[in-house]
C-alpha cells in the first residue's frame, strides 16, 4: 500500500488517495510517517494525525473509527523449502511454527485462528523471512503478493492456498470526530463510485476489481 521511490518520498495506494482526499477538501496533505501499522494504531490517541491507512479490525476499532472498507487483500503463508505441508489448512494441523509481524492486521487476525499458539511474532517481515531462513519457522504470513514475491527469491519455498483471510483495507481517523469521519466516509465512497480509487489502484498495479465498490 505504501513504498518509497528513488528520492525516498512516500509512494503508492494510500499516498495517492490521500493525496486526492486532500485536493478535494482544498487542503494541504502533511505525511506523519511510521514504519509499522502497529505504531499508527497505537497512536491514535496522541493527536499525532488525522487520517490513516489500516486495515480494519475490531482491537484497532477500539480507538479508531474505521470507514467501509474500499479494498480487498488476501493475507497467506509462505511455506519455507523444508515445510511439506500440502496446503493452508496442513500447515495449520501440523503444528509447525509460523512468522508473522507483531501487530499486523493478519497477526492479529491468526491469534484469533486455530494454530495462534504456534505463532512467532517479529518486529518487521524482514525478520520473520530471516527466521524461516534460518529454519526457526517453517513459514512465515504476509500479504499474498508479497509472498509470491518472496517465493520467487527462495528456491523450494511456496505460497499456500487457500489464503488465511481476506484482509479490507480503510481509511479511518481516530474516535471521537463523528462529523470529520463522516465526510470521510463520504469523500471514498464517492472516489469508489467514480473510478478514483479503481484509477489509483491500476496505477500501482493492483486490480481494479480489488475496490469494494458501495451498493
Amino acid at each position: 500500500m505504501v513504498g518509497r521511490d528513488e528520492d525516498g518520498q512516500a509512494k503508492g495506494i494510500s499516498v495517492d488517495l490521500a493525496r486526492a482526499y486532500a485536493t478535494a477538501r482544498g487542503r494541504e496533505v502533511v505525511f506523519v510517517e511510521y514504519n509499522r501499522a502497529v505504531d499508527v494504531s497505537s497512536s491514535a490517541s496522541d493527536d499525532e494525525w488525522d487520517v490513516c491507512f489500516l486495515a480494519v479490525d475490531p482491537e484497532r476499532a477500539k480507538t479508531i473509527a474505521f470507514t467501509e472498507p474500499y479494498v480487498r487483500i488476501e493475507g497467506s503463508y509462505l511455506a519455507g523449502p523444508v515445510c511439506e505441508a500440502a496446503d493452508a489448512n496442513a500447515l495449520v494441523a501440523s503444528g509447525q511454527r509460523v512468522g508473522s509481524v507483531r501487530g499486523s492486521a493478519y497477526s492479529l487476525t491468526l491469534q484469533r485462528k486455530p494454530g495462534a499458539e504456534h505463532l512467532q511474532l517479529y518486529e518487521t517481515l524482514h525478520l520473520a523471512l530471516e527466521a524461516m531462513d534460518r529454519g526457526e519457522v517453517r513459514a512465515a504470513a504476509g500479504i499474498r503478493q508479497a509472498m509470491e514475491h518472496e517465493a520467487s527469491t527462495r528456491p523450494g519455498s511456496r505460497v499456500l492456498t487457500p489464503p488465511f483471510m481476506e484482509i479490507r483495507q480503510a481509511m479511518a481517523m481516530p474516535q471521537g470526530r463523528p462529523e470529520a469521519s463522516a465526510d470521510l466516509q463520504a469523500f471514498l465512497t464517492e472516489a469508489l463510485r467514480d473510478g478514483t480509487v479503481g484509477d489509483i489502484l491500476e496505477r500501482h498495479g493492483v486490480s481494479r476489481d480489488c475496490a469494494i465498490i458501495p451498493s
